[in-house]
């Protein structure tokens, strides 16, 4: 509910006529952003948002120093692709990506192919995230006590391999700084009926069977296209008639895991089309203060550019 409260702060007023040779003209409406994460920029516009996916790149909770070239149009337009393929599962809260439909300060070459116009929700406090595969943290938990966020799965598991079933295994959306806690589905009944009394029960079955759904109906078309998708994240809100709707980023490399169909063998680790590629440069590299080397930059833009190509049909330009 306090990001409700926030947008309501923040309406942006309308544009101011200037005087200029003789003539009215309207100066150009400038916008600052009233919400700032560690890779995106909300602006408020009226009745709806404007989310801007930047050209940063984070891993363990810290902005990197460096940008990643166009990873932010890669990234709306992907979660666009998304949106478009899951909309008979469950609405979402896209609007538009053509900033032609957007105030004039947003047709700027920095916000061309990044930017995404958005209904306006009140979002739930529990990332929703779903595992298709054992791998990363919780392959890390596995080993030592055969669960995955307190679920027991069966034994003999080996690392990457995939799972009888999906499993849901929610967190806390902590604030920029801070880690994300992982809690139990009774917990995100908890949190949720704190905030809706007599509604934590209902919101929390609807988020994980949605979350199940999208991530069994997803994997499915991009493993038709080759790639796997290890596990993902999905974040929802309620609109103004307390629907739950899909909102944030979807199915990106910056939410997911992806790895290439090809090659894939359960009992290691795997090559990845996300930022893993990056997290794993890090984890080899304690001393590097977050500062990329220009190969892992370039790396990790072809490895963006590749999975777009794969799950759309079409090259980034």
């Amino acid at each position: 509910m306090e990001w409700r409260k926030k947008v309501e702060r923040k309406i942006f007023q309308p544009g101011i006529v200037s005087r200029k040779s003789g003539r009215m003209e309207e100066k150009m409406q400038e916008f600052t952003p009233m919400k700032e994460g560690k890779v995106r920029e909300v602006y408020d516009n009226g009745d709806s948002l404007i989310i801007v996916a930047t050209d940063r790149i984070s891993a363990f909770d810290h902005i990197l120093k460096n940008k990643i070239t166009k990873k932010g149009a890669i990234l709306t337009q992907m979660s666009k692709f998304w949106f478009d393929y899951t909309k008979d599962v469950l609405p979402n809260h896209m609007i538009s990506v053509d900033t032609a439909d957007m105030p004039e300060f947003f047709g700027a070459e920095r916000f061309e192919g990044s930017s995404m116009m958005c209904k306006k929700l009140e979002m739930l406090p529990i990332e929703c995230i779903v595992r298709g595969y054992i791998t990363g943290s919780g392959w890390a938990s596995y080993k030592e006590n055969g669960t995955v966020c307190g679920i027991r799965l069966p034994e003999g598991l080996k690392e990457s391999e995939k799972l009888p079933e999906p499993i849901y295994t929610p967190s806390t959306k902590a604030e920029l700084g801070e880690h994300d806690e992982n809690i139990s589905f009774e917990k995100s009944v908890e949190v949720l009926e704190n905030l809706y009394p007599g509604k934590g029960a209902e919101y929390a079955e609807k988020i994980k069977d949605a979350t199940l759904a999208l991530y069994k109906k997803c994997a499915e078309y991009a493993l038709s296209k080759g790639i796997i998708i290890a596990d993902t994240k999905f974040e929802f809100g309620l609109d103004e008639n307390g629907t739950v709707v899909l909102g944030d980023e979807m199915l990106t490399p910056d939410s997911s895991r992806f790895w290439p169909l090809s090659g894939y063998e359960a009992g290691k680790g795997q090559p990845s089309f996300d930022k893993q590629y990056v997290r794993d440069w890090l984890k080899e590299n304690p001393d590097s203060d977050y500062l990329l080397p220009e190969e892992v930059v370039e790396k990790t833009v072809e490895k963006y550019k590749e999975a777009f190509a794969l799950i759309t049909g079409k090259e980034f330009a």
